[in-house]
């Protein structure tokens, strides 16, 4: 029985490249919708979201970029013809929900050898309420947990657009890295006050960015 191919995840560089060729590919199909700018937004804040669950699924970097776009679209199809409801659920919820329909329609067009030869994500599956589980954890349980990792991330490239380059580097290498005080001294040529400004403002507007996408989920 042939084996299913085994897929290389791209490094953030690759990962950044594909994610502005999404984009750049997406808003055109989004053209004749009013509002482009907000959606370049909600891909900028969710792509990785989508992209690392549908991997973490089993697709390949190919399918899960179409993933990303299709769910996008969808989203964005079901909020103009008013068909998301917060009083029927949550953002994350209904996110969810599109996310890993998308995620079936992968599965479902991959040829049939592919989907009866087994191995890790390569089974069929006729229902969008079952995903393969990833070492007995249950995709809902990796969805939560994506989600919050998204929401730093999110947060921080939000932060990113809005304060100057060398004070996010700063509290990049500090806060987020988790690099000593004496690090980041050498490796940017920084002095501590310098470090201690970055983390004080840098990290304040943090906390307002993830305070503000929290409020979205509801």
């Amino acid at each position: 029985m042939e084996s299913p191919p085994q897929f290389r995840l791209p490094d953030d560089s690759e990962l950044e490249q594909y994610a502005a060729h999404t984009r750049r590919s997406l808003i055109e199909r989004l053209h004749n919708w009013h509002d482009q700018k907000s959606w370049d937004i909600f891909y900028r804040t969710y792509w990785r979201l989508i992209y690392s669950v549908a991997t973490k699924a089993g697709l390949s970097n190919e399918e899960a970029w179409d993933v990303v776009q299709e769910t996008i679209l969808s989203v964005a199809k079901q909020t103009r013809d008013g068909r998301y409801d917060r009083e029927k659920g949550s953002f994350k919820s209904w996110l969810w929900n599109i996310t890993r329909w998308r995620i079936a329609d992968q599965f479902r067009k991959r040829p049939a050898r592919q989907l009866t030869s087994g191995g890790n994500g390569d089974t069929a599956h006729s229902s969008t309420d079952t995903l393969p589980d990833t070492a007995g954890e249950s995709f809902d349980k990796i969805w939560e947990r994506e989600w919050q990792l998204n929401l730093i991330k999110a947060a921080a490239e939000r932060v990113k657009m809005r304060v100057n380059p060398r004070q996010f580097q700063i509290f990049d290498c500090y806060v987020l890295r988790g690099m000593t005080s004496a690090e980041v001294r050498r490796h940017l040529g920084v002095s501590l006050a310098q470090i201690y400004l970055a983390r004080h403002r840098v990290g304040k507007l943090l906390k307002e960015e993830i305070e503000y996408l929290k409020a979205q989920e509801r």
